[in-house]
Protein backbone atom coordinates (compact mmCIF):
# COMPACT_ATOMS: atom_id res chain seq x y z
CA UNK A 1 0.00 0.00 0.00
CA UNK A 2 2.10 2.36 -1.26
CA UNK A 3 1.11 6.82 -1.18
CA UNK A 4 0.21 7.60 -4.59
CA UNK A 5 -0.82 11.40 -4.18
CA UNK A 6 -1.79 13.29 -1.22
CA UNK A 7 -4.61 16.38 -1.25
CA UNK A 8 -5.16 19.29 0.62
CA UNK A 9 -7.94 21.77 0.94
CA UNK A 10 -9.17 24.45 3.22
CA UNK A 11 -12.26 24.72 4.84
CA UNK A 12 -14.52 27.22 6.85
CA UNK A 13 -18.04 27.26 9.07
CA UNK A 14 -19.61 29.57 11.11
CA UNK A 15 -20.45 28.41 14.28
CA UNK A 16 -23.74 29.50 16.14
CA UNK A 17 -25.75 28.91 19.67
CA UNK A 18 -29.30 28.55 19.96
CA UNK A 19 -30.64 32.29 20.51
CA UNK A 20 -27.26 34.01 19.31
CA UNK A 21 -27.82 35.04 15.94
CA UNK A 22 -24.64 36.21 14.75
CA UNK A 23 -21.82 33.80 14.32
CA UNK A 24 -19.50 33.28 18.07
CA UNK A 25 -16.90 31.11 16.29
CA UNK A 26 -15.41 30.67 13.00
CA UNK A 27 -13.76 27.92 12.38
CA UNK A 28 -11.58 26.78 9.53
CA UNK A 29 -9.63 23.59 9.29
CA UNK A 30 -7.26 21.77 6.46
CA UNK A 31 -8.76 18.71 5.31
CA UNK A 32 -6.06 16.17 3.81
CA UNK A 33 -6.89 13.36 1.80
CA UNK A 34 -3.97 10.32 1.43
CA UNK A 35 -4.43 8.24 -1.48
CA UNK A 36 -2.79 4.96 -2.31
CA UNK A 37 -1.75 3.02 -5.27
CA UNK A 38 -4.23 0.26 -4.36
CA UNK A 39 -7.18 2.73 -4.20
CA UNK A 40 -7.33 2.75 -1.00
CA UNK A 41 -7.90 6.26 1.11
CA UNK A 42 -7.54 7.61 4.60
CA UNK A 43 -7.96 10.99 5.79
CA UNK A 44 -7.39 13.83 8.46
CA UNK A 45 -7.59 17.37 9.49
CA UNK A 46 -5.40 19.92 11.38
CA UNK A 47 -6.26 23.40 12.49
CA UNK A 48 -6.25 27.11 11.00
CA UNK A 49 -3.06 28.18 11.64
CA UNK A 50 -1.21 28.99 8.41
CA UNK A 51 -3.10 26.95 6.53
CA UNK A 52 -2.02 28.48 3.20
CA UNK A 53 1.67 27.94 4.23
CA UNK A 54 0.69 24.10 5.42
CA UNK A 55 -1.50 23.20 2.60
CA UNK A 56 1.78 24.56 0.53
CA UNK A 57 4.01 22.56 2.17
CA UNK A 58 2.10 18.90 1.98
CA UNK A 59 1.61 19.58 -1.76
CA UNK A 60 5.70 20.96 -2.61
CA UNK A 61 7.46 18.95 -0.17
CA UNK A 62 5.62 16.17 2.06
CA UNK A 63 4.13 14.71 -1.44
CA UNK A 64 7.64 14.31 -3.08
CA UNK A 65 9.36 12.72 0.03
CA UNK A 66 6.63 10.36 0.84
CA UNK A 67 5.16 9.25 -2.60
CA UNK A 68 6.01 5.68 -3.13
CA UNK A 69 6.65 5.05 0.56
CA UNK A 70 4.33 2.43 2.57
CA UNK A 71 1.63 3.92 4.62
CA UNK A 72 1.89 1.02 6.80
CA UNK A 73 5.59 2.21 7.73
CA UNK A 74 4.96 5.32 9.68
CA UNK A 75 8.59 5.14 11.49
CA UNK A 76 10.05 5.44 8.50
CA UNK A 77 7.42 7.99 7.09
CA UNK A 78 8.34 10.09 10.12
CA UNK A 79 11.79 9.72 9.80
CA UNK A 80 12.28 10.74 6.34
CA UNK A 81 10.35 13.73 7.28
CA UNK A 82 12.26 14.95 10.42
CA UNK A 83 15.34 13.50 8.26
CA UNK A 84 14.77 15.69 5.14
CA UNK A 85 12.64 18.63 6.09
CA UNK A 86 12.66 19.30 10.09
CA UNK A 87 16.36 18.03 11.29
CA UNK A 88 16.50 21.48 13.47
CA UNK A 89 12.56 20.35 15.24
CA UNK A 90 10.74 23.15 14.15
CA UNK A 91 7.15 22.86 15.15
CA UNK A 92 4.14 24.73 13.43
CA UNK A 93 3.44 24.46 10.06
CA UNK A 94 5.65 21.09 9.54
CA UNK A 95 4.20 19.68 13.11
CA UNK A 96 0.69 20.57 11.58
CA UNK A 97 0.78 19.17 7.98
CA UNK A 98 2.43 16.02 9.17
CA UNK A 99 -0.54 15.43 11.81
CA UNK A 100 -2.61 15.54 9.23
CA UNK A 101 -1.11 12.74 6.84
CA UNK A 102 -0.16 10.56 9.83
CA UNK A 103 -3.91 10.23 10.81
CA UNK A 104 -4.70 9.49 7.19
CA UNK A 105 -2.33 6.64 7.18
CA UNK A 106 -3.36 5.06 10.51
CA UNK A 107 -7.32 5.43 9.42
CA UNK A 108 -5.54 3.87 5.78
CA UNK A 109 -4.03 0.65 7.67
CA UNK A 110 -7.44 0.05 10.08
CA UNK A 111 -9.40 -0.03 7.11
CA UNK A 112 -6.67 -2.43 5.78
CA UNK A 113 -6.94 -4.54 8.61
CA UNK A 114 -10.56 -4.23 9.89
CA UNK A 115 -9.46 -2.83 13.14
CA UNK A 116 -10.33 1.09 14.45
CA UNK A 117 -7.53 3.42 14.96
CA UNK A 118 -8.10 2.64 18.77
CA UNK A 119 -7.37 -0.90 18.30
CA UNK A 120 -4.00 -0.12 16.31
CA UNK A 121 -3.19 2.16 18.74
CA UNK A 122 -3.30 -0.06 22.23
CA UNK A 123 -6.90 -1.37 22.18
CA UNK A 124 -7.35 -0.34 26.06
CA UNK A 125 -11.15 0.03 25.66
CA UNK A 126 -13.72 1.66 22.99
CA UNK A 127 -15.07 4.10 25.24
CA UNK A 128 -13.59 7.27 27.11
CA UNK A 129 -15.58 9.83 29.48
CA UNK A 130 -16.29 13.04 27.59
CA UNK A 131 -16.41 16.92 28.95
CA UNK A 132 -17.87 19.99 26.97
CA UNK A 133 -16.12 22.91 26.57
CA UNK A 134 -19.17 25.76 26.59
CA UNK A 135 -18.09 28.70 28.23
CA UNK A 136 -16.66 31.35 25.70
CA UNK A 137 -14.29 34.18 26.24
CA UNK A 138 -16.72 36.65 25.63
CA UNK A 139 -19.28 35.66 28.00
CA UNK A 140 -20.47 37.24 31.18
CA UNK A 141 -21.35 35.82 34.28
CA UNK A 142 -24.86 35.74 33.46
CA UNK A 143 -24.38 33.85 29.56
CA UNK A 144 -22.20 31.31 31.90
CA UNK A 145 -24.53 30.67 34.06
CA UNK A 146 -27.37 30.16 31.22
CA UNK A 147 -24.89 27.92 29.21
CA UNK A 148 -23.61 25.86 32.10
CA UNK A 149 -27.30 24.84 33.42
CA UNK A 150 -28.23 23.93 29.54
CA UNK A 151 -25.14 21.78 28.93
CA UNK A 152 -25.63 19.92 32.64
CA UNK A 153 -29.35 19.13 31.51
CA UNK A 154 -28.29 17.86 28.03
CA UNK A 155 -26.43 15.09 30.24
CA UNK A 156 -22.96 16.51 30.18
CA UNK A 157 -20.89 15.88 33.82
CA UNK A 158 -17.82 17.97 33.06
CA UNK A 159 -17.66 20.90 31.91
CA UNK A 160 -14.78 23.52 30.99
CA UNK A 161 -14.96 27.61 30.42
CA UNK A 162 -12.20 29.81 28.53
CA UNK A 163 -10.59 32.53 30.99
CA UNK A 164 -8.39 35.41 29.83
CA UNK A 165 -8.78 36.21 26.30
CA UNK A 166 -10.88 39.31 26.51
CA UNK A 167 -8.29 42.51 26.68
CA UNK A 168 -10.62 44.53 28.57
CA UNK A 169 -10.96 41.78 31.33
CA UNK A 170 -8.69 41.33 34.22
CA UNK A 171 -8.07 38.43 36.83
CA UNK A 172 -10.82 39.87 39.04
CA UNK A 173 -13.73 39.41 36.11
CA UNK A 174 -12.67 36.01 35.78
CA UNK A 175 -12.52 35.14 39.39
CA UNK A 176 -16.59 36.28 39.34
CA UNK A 177 -16.89 34.67 36.20
CA UNK A 178 -16.28 31.21 37.42
CA UNK A 179 -17.37 31.50 40.81
CA UNK A 180 -20.94 32.59 38.13
CA UNK A 181 -20.40 29.04 36.62
CA UNK A 182 -19.42 26.86 39.98
CA UNK A 183 -22.73 28.17 41.66
CA UNK A 184 -24.74 27.96 38.40
CA UNK A 185 -24.03 24.05 37.80
CA UNK A 186 -23.70 23.31 41.19
CA UNK A 187 -20.78 21.11 43.57
CA UNK A 188 -20.97 18.19 41.62
CA UNK A 189 -20.28 18.87 38.23
CA UNK A 190 -16.50 18.79 37.11
CA UNK A 191 -15.29 22.17 36.25
CA UNK A 192 -12.23 23.35 34.28
CA UNK A 193 -10.84 26.60 33.45
CA UNK A 194 -8.74 27.31 29.97
CA UNK A 195 -6.65 30.24 29.42
CA UNK A 196 -4.76 29.34 25.99
CA UNK A 197 -2.09 30.57 27.56
CA UNK A 198 -3.34 34.01 27.83
CA UNK A 199 -1.62 35.12 31.91
CA UNK A 200 1.97 36.36 32.67
CA UNK A 201 2.19 34.50 36.09
CA UNK A 202 1.30 36.97 38.62
CA UNK A 203 -2.13 36.77 37.70
CA UNK A 204 -2.47 33.54 37.25
CA UNK A 205 -1.67 33.06 40.31
CA UNK A 206 -3.53 35.48 41.57
CA UNK A 207 -6.78 34.24 39.46
CA UNK A 208 -5.78 30.34 40.66
CA UNK A 209 -5.49 31.65 44.79
CA UNK A 210 -9.53 33.49 44.54
CA UNK A 211 -10.87 30.39 42.97
CA UNK A 212 -9.78 27.72 45.15
CA UNK A 213 -13.03 27.02 46.73
CA UNK A 214 -14.45 26.01 42.91
CA UNK A 215 -13.10 22.70 43.07
CA UNK A 216 -11.48 23.21 39.93
CA UNK A 217 -10.41 20.50 38.13
CA UNK A 218 -7.63 21.94 36.54
CA UNK A 219 -6.50 25.36 34.75
CA UNK A 220 -5.28 24.76 30.99
CA UNK A 221 -2.47 26.45 29.42
CA UNK A 222 -2.47 29.29 31.78
CA UNK A 223 0.94 31.03 31.34
CA UNK A 224 2.21 32.44 28.03
CA UNK A 225 4.45 30.16 25.83
CA UNK A 226 3.66 27.19 28.37
CA UNK A 227 7.16 28.00 29.89
CA UNK A 228 7.83 24.98 31.19
CA UNK A 229 9.84 27.00 34.41
CA UNK A 230 6.96 29.06 35.23
CA UNK A 231 4.40 26.77 34.61
CA UNK A 232 6.24 24.64 37.38
CA UNK A 233 6.55 27.63 39.37
CA UNK A 234 2.78 27.96 39.47
CA UNK A 235 2.01 24.13 39.73
CA UNK A 236 3.97 24.22 43.15
CA UNK A 237 2.24 27.55 44.83
CA UNK A 238 -1.61 26.84 44.07
CA UNK A 239 -3.57 23.77 45.22
CA UNK A 240 -5.39 23.10 41.35
CA UNK A 241 -3.52 20.92 38.95
CA UNK A 242 -2.42 22.20 35.51
CA UNK A 243 -2.84 20.76 32.28
CA UNK A 244 -0.95 21.95 28.99
CA UNK A 245 0.29 20.69 25.66
CA UNK A 246 -2.46 20.54 22.60
CA UNK A 247 -0.17 22.18 20.44
CA UNK A 248 3.62 21.66 21.59
CA UNK A 249 4.31 20.14 18.59
CA UNK A 250 7.39 16.92 18.89
CA UNK A 251 7.75 14.56 22.07
CA UNK A 252 10.75 17.06 22.90
CA UNK A 253 8.29 20.09 24.26
CA UNK A 254 6.23 17.63 25.90
CA UNK A 255 9.42 16.22 27.54
CA UNK A 256 10.30 19.79 28.82
CA UNK A 257 6.77 19.32 30.24
CA UNK A 258 7.01 16.08 32.13
CA UNK A 259 10.73 16.45 33.50
CA UNK A 260 10.29 20.17 34.62
CA UNK A 261 7.31 18.55 36.58
CA UNK A 262 4.90 21.31 34.67
CA UNK A 263 1.75 19.91 34.06
CA UNK A 264 -0.30 17.68 36.37
CA UNK A 265 -1.67 16.53 32.79
CA UNK A 266 -0.50 15.97 29.39
CA UNK A 267 -2.52 16.85 26.52
CA UNK A 268 -1.30 15.71 23.02
CA UNK A 269 -3.68 16.70 20.46
CA UNK A 270 -2.71 14.39 16.96
CA UNK A 271 -3.97 17.19 14.72
CA UNK A 272 -1.18 19.50 15.64
CA UNK A 273 1.20 17.00 17.29
CA UNK A 274 2.90 15.08 14.52
CA UNK A 275 -0.40 12.96 14.30
CA UNK A 276 -0.98 9.33 16.01
CA UNK A 277 2.93 8.20 15.51
CA UNK A 278 4.50 11.23 17.15
CA UNK A 279 1.13 11.19 20.48
CA UNK A 280 1.67 7.36 20.85
CA UNK A 281 5.29 8.40 21.90
CA UNK A 282 4.15 11.26 24.35
CA UNK A 283 1.76 8.74 26.24
CA UNK A 284 4.07 6.21 26.67
CA UNK A 285 6.89 8.85 27.59
CA UNK A 286 3.27 9.91 30.25
CA UNK A 287 2.86 6.53 31.02
CA UNK A 288 6.35 6.02 32.52
CA UNK A 289 5.78 9.23 34.67
CA UNK A 290 2.37 7.78 35.90
CA UNK A 291 0.83 10.67 34.07
CA UNK A 292 -2.67 10.77 32.60
CA UNK A 293 -3.46 12.66 29.51
CA UNK A 294 -6.49 14.47 28.12
CA UNK A 295 -7.84 15.81 25.09
CA UNK A 296 -7.24 19.71 24.59
CA UNK A 297 -7.44 21.65 21.60
CA UNK A 298 -10.57 19.61 20.20
CA UNK A 299 -11.68 17.69 17.42
CA UNK A 300 -12.70 15.00 19.45
CA UNK A 301 -13.59 12.75 16.51
CA UNK A 302 -10.09 12.39 16.02
CA UNK A 303 -8.02 12.15 19.77
CA UNK A 304 -10.71 9.40 20.82
CA UNK A 305 -8.84 7.22 19.55
CA UNK A 306 -5.47 8.06 21.19
CA UNK A 307 -7.79 8.35 24.67
CA UNK A 308 -9.69 4.95 24.42
CA UNK A 309 -6.60 3.13 23.14
CA UNK A 310 -4.19 3.83 25.88
CA UNK A 311 -4.18 2.72 29.25
CA UNK A 312 -3.40 6.24 30.79
CA UNK A 313 -6.03 8.19 28.34
CA UNK A 314 -8.13 10.92 29.98
CA UNK A 315 -11.41 12.33 29.32
CA UNK A 316 -12.50 13.59 25.10
CA UNK A 317 -13.01 17.25 25.43
CA UNK A 318 -16.58 18.43 23.22
CA UNK A 319 -15.12 22.03 21.83
CA UNK A 320 -18.84 22.97 21.09
CA UNK A 321 -17.14 24.38 17.88
CA UNK A 322 -14.77 21.61 16.61
CA UNK A 323 -18.09 19.08 17.84
CA UNK A 324 -20.54 20.80 15.60
CA UNK A 325 -18.05 20.85 12.70
CA UNK A 326 -17.16 17.34 13.30
CA UNK A 327 -21.05 16.61 12.70
CA UNK A 328 -21.20 19.03 9.84
CA UNK A 329 -18.23 17.63 7.81
CA UNK A 330 -18.43 13.53 8.87
CA UNK A 331 -20.53 11.24 8.63
CA UNK A 332 -21.42 8.29 11.57
CA UNK A 333 -19.36 10.90 14.18
CA UNK A 334 -20.46 9.99 17.30
CA UNK A 335 -22.28 12.06 19.85
CA UNK A 336 -21.61 12.22 23.87
CA UNK A 337 -23.77 10.80 26.00
CA UNK A 338 -24.48 10.73 30.22
CA UNK A 339 -20.44 11.86 29.69
CA UNK A 340 -18.89 9.29 27.62
CA UNK A 341 -18.30 8.40 24.18
CA UNK A 342 -18.16 5.32 22.56
CA UNK A 343 -16.14 4.80 19.31
CA UNK A 344 -18.03 3.69 16.01
CA UNK A 345 -17.59 -0.27 14.78
CA UNK A 346 -16.13 0.77 11.70
CA UNK A 347 -12.73 0.38 11.00
CA UNK A 348 -10.16 2.93 10.83
CA UNK A 349 -11.34 6.19 12.12
CA UNK A 350 -14.80 4.91 11.96
CA UNK A 351 -15.97 7.86 9.79
CA UNK A 352 -16.07 9.06 6.93
CA UNK A 353 -16.27 12.33 5.05
CA UNK A 354 -19.00 14.33 3.93
CA UNK A 355 -17.77 15.78 0.53
CA UNK A 356 -20.72 17.34 -0.52
CA UNK A 357 -20.50 19.74 3.05
CA UNK A 358 -16.80 19.78 2.08
CA UNK A 359 -17.07 21.57 -1.35
CA UNK A 360 -19.71 23.96 -0.28
CA UNK A 361 -17.32 25.34 2.55
CA UNK A 362 -14.44 25.26 0.93
CA UNK A 363 -11.98 28.32 0.57
CA UNK A 364 -10.11 28.85 -2.19
CA UNK A 365 -8.64 32.52 -1.63
CA UNK A 366 -6.01 33.57 0.46
CA UNK A 367 -8.40 36.68 1.34
CA UNK A 368 -11.57 34.63 2.36
CA UNK A 369 -9.70 33.38 5.29
CA UNK A 370 -8.81 36.03 7.01
CA UNK A 371 -10.75 36.65 10.31
CA UNK A 372 -12.22 39.94 10.97
CA UNK A 373 -13.18 41.17 14.61
CA UNK A 374 -11.80 37.84 15.68
CA UNK A 375 -9.13 36.36 17.46
CA UNK A 376 -6.40 33.95 16.48
CA UNK A 377 -8.73 31.05 17.76
CA UNK A 378 -11.41 32.48 15.82
CA UNK A 379 -13.89 33.46 18.80
CA UNK A 380 -16.20 37.02 18.37
CA UNK A 381 -14.18 39.83 20.01
CA UNK A 382 -16.18 41.98 21.72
Amino acid sequence: MKIANIKATLHRTEIKLPGINESVESRMFVFVEVETESGLTGFGVTGQFLPWATIAAIENHFLPILKGMDVRNTEAIHSAVWKKMNIRAYTGVISNALSAIDIALWDIRGKSEGRTVAELLGGYQDWQNTYATFGYPFFDEAQLAEWGKKFVADGHRMLKMVVGGEPSRTWRDDVRRVHAAREAIGPNIDLMIDANCWFNPHDARLLADHIQDCGIVWFEEPLHQNDARALADLRRITGIPVAAGQMEGHRWRYRELIVNQSVDVIQPNVCYNGGFTESLKVAHMAQAFNMPMANGGGWPIFNMHLLCGLMNGGPVEFHYGMWLAGKQFFNGTPDPKDGKVYLPKDPGLGFTPNYDALRDARITEAKDSQFEGRDAHGYLLR
